[in-house]
């Protein structure tokens, strides 16, 4: 039916969205979800087309029956334990406004800070006109990579991923990317293999949210039912993705350059004394928690 329809006119204006969102924050403390509140907000929001400072002058309108139909989709999959991110399908990663879905990992807060790493190795490596040369190895949704072509004018970033459904995430992320997605090329492909070998020996950053959990390692329901799984695990150990980055720098990294590479906490300290016992400077970072989230290795010029 369409809204012209005397049926679907009929209903227009008998709920406001004050009264929705009402109804959405009881369906979702019943579910038992820790932000019953912020979710139904942010569900409202997405509907309804609103800015947050624009939410509570929306919050008295009438809802139109097509605004109804969508809310309750959405309240329905959120309710069923869908991530509230692919619910509303885009979220906020520092500047950026990323679609996300299921064939990409949910961007988070501790990969913000691992693209602020890497913005500082490249801004460390700029200027006089010069291009710095940014590898993005597994780049899911375009977070890292993209993070850093709008952040920084001198970045050249390659992005790369296996997973075909993955890439197509990032290009259509990338085309709402502005100026900055003409500095920026997609490659499809497993880690160093995607690159062309134009660029071996001379990425001044790179830079990697790579899989890093175990294959028998538990994980939230919430993360392990919804995320996919090549995202994530990377083998019986959970390192085996970080030591292929790790054993390829060398040969891919130009002289100077850094690799800036997100882990568990537990594996912070092997890794960085590998970089080490190769010959690399090695530190290792936290995150907004206080946990030990990345290291930052850099290559003898």
């Amino acid at each position: 039916m369409s809204d012209d329809d005397p049926e679907v006119a009929d209903l227009e204006g008998t709920v406001t969205w004050s009264e929705l969102l009402a109804e959405a924050t009881t369906r979702f403390e019943r579910a038992g979800l820790e932000s019953p509140a912020i979710d139904a907000r942010r569900i409202v929001e997405e509907v309804t087309g609103s800015e947050p400072s624009e939410f509570h002058r929306v919050l008295d309108t009438a809802a139109t029956v097509r605004g109804v139909a969508s809310f309750d989709r959405l309240v329905a999959r959120r309710q069923g334990g869908e991530p509230l991110q692919y619910v509303v399908g885009r979220w906020g990663f520092r500047h950026l406004d990323l679609m996300v879905d299921r064939r990409v990992l949910i961007p988070r807060p501790e990969t913000e800070v691992v693209a602020g790493l890497a913005i500082e190795e490249v801004v460390a490596r700029s200027g006089a006109g010069r291009e710095v040369v940014v590898a993005d190895l597994g780049t899911g949704s375009g977070a890292l990579g993209f993070a850093i072509a709008t952040e920084c004018a001198a970045a050249r970033v390659l992005a790369t991923d296996r997973s075909p459904d993955a890439l197509a995430v990032a290009r259509a992320n990338l085309a709402g990317l502005g100026r900055a997605a003409g500095r920026v090329s997609l490659h499809e492909g497993s880690w160093f293999d995607a690159l062309p070998m134009s660029v071996r020996g001379a990425i001044d950053v790179l830079v990697s949210n790579p899989p890093y959990i175990g294959d028998d390692e538990e994980l939230p329901a919430v993360v392990g039912e919804w995320e996919p799984s090549e995202a994530l695990r990377a083998g019986p150990v959970g390192d085996e993705d970080l030591q292929t980055i790790l054993h390829g720098a060398g040969e891919w990294v130009a002289p100077g350059g850094a690799v800036v590479l997100e882990m568990a906490p537990d594996q912070t300290a092997v890794i960085a004394d590998r970089f080490r016992a190769a010959g690399w400077q090695a530190s290792i970072h936290g995150d907004l928690a206080g946990r030990d989230r990345a290291v930052v290795a850099r290559k003898r010029g």
